[in-house]
């Protein structure tokens, strides 16, 4: 009996709990109350970015000359993350370059020291520029990235790893 008791007022309680979300009033204070929280996150988030974008320096968070790449992996023990895919890092990279793809970044930020220099770079610059803002954005602020990339690096006649 107690189980058929329960039973029933759970399905009273759903009927008029679906009735009273479908109507307009009720449905307009919670629409009232999301549109608020998404307004509030998306005026975070753009201030945000506005921050982002005001504080780039001259250099554009980059290390353009090879000679620089190497001297601070000798000097501060740069860590130099290919952010291109598996198969293109395997095909050659940058001695002593890992790879942590542009598309888990974040979850492999456990990888990524703030304590020292990190260098980006994949093909032609486009998915660099996305990893050092995502991670500048993050609060990585030692991160930089090499525009010339992995092009820059074979047109200048240096080796690459398999």
């Amino acid at each position: 009996m107690k189980k058929l008791l329960a039973t029933f007022w759970l399905g009273i309680w759903l009927y008029f709990g679906t009735f009273l979300a479908a109507t307009p009033a009720f449905a307009a204070g919670n629409m009232a109350q999301t549109t608020d929280k998404v307004e509030a996150l998306r005026d975070r988030n753009l201030t945000r970015v506005q921050q982002f974008l005001t504080s780039i320096p001259r250099d554009y968070y980059t290390v353009r000359q090879i000679n620089k790449v190497k001297a601070l992996g000798k000097e501060q023990q740069a860590l130099l993350v290919d952010v291109r895919e598996p198969k293109e890092y395997a095909s050659g990279h940058i001695p002593g370059a890992i790879n942590l793809p542009l598309r888990s970044l974040t979850d492999n930020l456990d990888q990524i020291p703030k304590t020292r220099p990190v260098i980006l770079y994949c093909s032609t610059g486009y998915r660099t520029a996305m990893g050092v803002m995502a991670l500048q954005m993050l609060g990585y602020d030692n991160v930089r990235g090499f525009p010339p990339s992995i092009e820059g690096w074979k047109k200048a006649g240096e080796t690459l790893e398999k």
